[in-house]
């Protein structure tokens, strides 16, 4: 063997296992942080950006509207709020899920993850609960049936619609590393990335409950 293959062989050596993938060597990434990870950190960021745009729109609209609609109720208050409790419980069994995973404990980091998911879609339930209870009072994306800003429905529908598609996409995301996980095609980086996806909507909706529901209540 000349001196030049040996160099390429020790190189391929040192690569990390799990940067060999279905056979393939992968190019590792240059900052350090695991590909899936990093571009799940570059998708957060860009995310992030569109959730502030949106609410930054909103809080425009808001202050500049003479009359704004508050039609938010105890009931729907209460609602919001268990909405946050199931949403914050399920960023534990995330984290729960992610623990079990970098203990090897598949078992346990697949109920946690079914948790995660269940959680989830009983958010879901929840938020379209509260979604048809205001399409019933009225309340249309440009109508307001108090008289008031008809923008408030333009913002509001779209604001949660657009964190309710996030909750939904985060759901079916997390069947698919489930079925992956128990398949052993995924490991615990999979498991990770899904889980800083979870917790940035967890986090979004820290913002979106109090500027939506608590300064829409009447």
């Amino acid at each position: 063997m000349n001196p030049t293959e040996l160099v390429v062989n020790e190189k391929l050596a040192s690569i990390e296992p799990e940067r060999k993938e279905h056979g393939i060597v992968m190019e590792l990434s240059p900052y350090g942080v695991d590909k899936k990870k990093l571009g799940m950190w570059m998708f957060i960021v860009s995310d992030a950006c569109t959730f502030a745009a949106f609410l930054f729109a909103y809080g425009y609209m808001r202050i500049g509207a003479p009359v704004w609609g508050t039609p938010f109720g105890p009931s729907s208050i209460a609602n919001g709020v268990l909405m946050t409790a199931i949403l914050l419980s399920s960023s534990l069994t995330m984290l729960a899920a992610v623990r079990a995973s970098q203990a090897d404990d598949r078992s346990s980091a697949k109920k946690w993850l079914g948790v995660t998911m269940l959680l989830g879609v009983i958010f879901a339930a929840l938020h379209l609960r509260e979604w048809f209870k205001l399409i019933g009072e009225g309340w249309r994306l440009f109508y307001n049936p108090t008289g008031g800003a008809a923008q408030f429905g333009a913002t509001f529908f779209s604001v949660t619609g657009l964190h309710l598609t996030h909750v939904v996409t985060g759901v079916i995301a997390l069947a698919f590393v489930v079925r992956g996980y128990s398949q052993r095609r995924y490991d615990q980086s999979h498991v990770e990335t899904a889980g800083l996806y979870w917790h940035f909507v967890d986090l979004v909706w820290m913002f979106v409950f109090p500027l939506m529901y608590l300064m829409n209540a009447h």
